[in-house]
């Protein structure tokens, strides 16, 4: 990000050294943010800065469904395990998904995380609970939806620079994806290279938007 900022910089030198530093952190505040809301969008768009799509998902295995009982402790490690009863459930990815009768309503549990499976006597199978009723498969939701959260993509200034960027954990799994690097998709599980997608870059319409914003800044003088 900070390579395509210079790049614009190198265009705008002369305009940014006629300012005054106020004036230049009032441009280049504008100047964050406007990039901010652009990589927001482009995010929620599913694009790279050169227009084409994000890498898409590897295929998930299809939903494992279930229209018999089950019974297991849960979670795994706890010194006071919970039973839990499910008339009919559905096992996609991490997760056992279905109706707690003890709960009294949809819950998720990683299947990991399942202490120990127990046997469910035939007197306790209803067969006609039929199969956990779901609108078709598992709508597969875009990419990144929390990492453009206002909250997350962040934007600052100062008199000198204008930045677009990520903090903390947020910073780190944005980075793997666009560096195309290493990670474990979970705790116990192999790494994985995931696929290069461009979360943050400048795009041409952003160069001409930071070149108007700045020429804006200079009009009233």
């Amino acid at each position: 990000m900070n390579h395509d900022l210079e790049e614009v910089e190198k265009l705008a030198g002369a305009l940014l050294r006629s300012l005054s530093a106020a004036e230049r952190r009032r441009a280049l505040r504008r100047v964050s943010r406007a990039l901010q809301r652009s990589q927001r969008d482009r995010i929620a768009r599913q694009k790279n800065p050169d227009g084409s799509a994000f890498a898409e998902r590897k295929e998930r295995p299809e939903p494992r469904r279930g229209n018999h009982a089950v019974k297991f402790l849960y979670p795994k490690g706890s010194s006071e395990p919970r039973l839990i009863t499910m008339k009919s459930w559905v096992h996609d990815g991490p997760l056992l998904t279905g109706f707690d009768i003890e709960a009294g309503g949809m819950r998720s549990f990683f299947w990991d995380k399942v202490d120990r499976w127990l046997p469910v006597p035939a007197e306790e199978q209803n067969k006609g609970a039929g199969k956990l009723r779901r609108n078709g498969h598992i709508r597969r939701k875009a990419m990144f939806r929390k990492l453009r959260g206002p909250d997350i993509l962040k934007a600052g200034s100062t008199d000198t620079e204008a930045w677009v960027g990520f903090a903390g954990q947020a910073a780190r799994v944005a980075s793997i994806h666009q560096e195309g690097g290493m990670d474990r998709p979970s705790l116990k599980s192999k790494p994985v290279r995931y696929a290069r997608r461009s979360i943050l870059g400048v795009t041409e319409a952003d160069r001409t938007r930071i070149l108007d914003l700045l020429f804006e800044q200079l009009a009233p003088r």
